[in-house]
């Protein structure tokens, strides 16, 4: 086992989840990318370590890359492995440099000002990460392009859904301050984990935005490339019913214990994403249609 495979396996996400569904070769390539993703997203939110420290493994990552995507030797171990791959599926320097400008914005900031701000962020650290993903699924002419986006825009405002509290208790506020402000919530009442009726209608708000994205990524999505896509495909169907299970708590994401899917229903999903598909089934597997 090499050491992408264990940052993989150590971390139980629901992205390395759907690998499963993937040719053995392609599943190789995500779990390379996965765990690049997963080593600079850590370094970033790593609080205990100066943030000028940070900054600075950061850069060497973004070199370490730049000598990857340039056909040389990386130092990094991680990037050596996620090196075949880069050639192979002609993965570009610049989405990574966007993925690590994502991940910096961490060290910069701890509150979100505005729709537009979260908007980049979103890009950045998740519709990024789609983008290599649909090069590595097949996506050659960049049919998925806006498909990619979009998903990756909704998954992470799940994500930023779910992880409130957590967020919270490090001090961080991805709802936007313009949205705060709209419906009468305070700071002080996110990071006393404070629950009411103004959350619930920002938190409905903010999940209404999530829907547009996951009902754009089912509009955009080619049919021909379905079958392909189809790791996406159960992550999309994951995060939904992630979000409809944090809808049935009527938003208060504010308990010890942030909501998940249990093992069970994440089996029940890969076998429906897995039927849906090789079935021909062109109803979406998410989003309200």
């Amino acid at each position: 086992m090499n050491q992408s495979d264990r940052i993989t396996r150590k971390s139980s996400s629901n992205l390395a989840l759907a690998f499963i569904l993937l040719p053995k070769d392609k599943g190789r390539a995500m779990t390379a990318l996965y765990a690049f993703c997963r080593c600079v997203d850590d370094i970033a939110d790593e609080d205990q370590s100066p943030v000028e420290a940070r900054r600075n493994e950061l850069s060497q990552w973004r070199e370490d890359i730049g000598r990857a995507c340039a056909g040389k030797e990386p130092e990094i171990q991680v990037n050596r492995e996620l090196t075949p791959y880069i050639s192979k599926y002609q993965l570009p320097l610049e989405l990574f440099e966007d993925l690590i400008r994502g991940v910096e914005m961490d060290l910069d900031i701890n509150r979100i000002e505005t729709r537009e701000q979260l908007d980049l962020y979103c890009y950045r650290v998740a519709s990024v990460v789609g983008l290599l993903s649909i090069r590595i699924f097949g996506d050659k002419d960049g049919q998925c392009v806006d498909y990619a986006v979009n998903l990756g825009k909704a998954l992470q405002i799940t994500n930023i859904l779910r992880d409130v509290r957590t967020d919270a208790q490090n001090n961080r506020i991805y709802i936007p301050q313009d949205m705060l402000d709209q419906f009468g919530v305070t700071t002080d009442e996110i990071l006393s984990f404070k629950y009411s009726d103004r959350f619930r209608k920002l938190a409905e708000n903010l999940a209404e935005q999530a829907n547009v994205f996951y009902c754009n990524a089912v509009e955009q999505l080619p049919s021909i490339r379905r079958k392909s896509l189809i790791a996406s495909e159960l992550m999309g169907a994951v995060y939904w019913n992630l979000l409809k299970q944090i809808k049935s708590h009527r938003f208060n994401v504010f308990g010890p214990h942030p909501v998940r899917l249990s093992s069970r229903q994440k089996f029940r999903l890969i076998l429906r994403t897995w039927f849906r598909l090789k079935f021909g089934s062109k109803t979406p597997n998410y989003g309200d249609s």
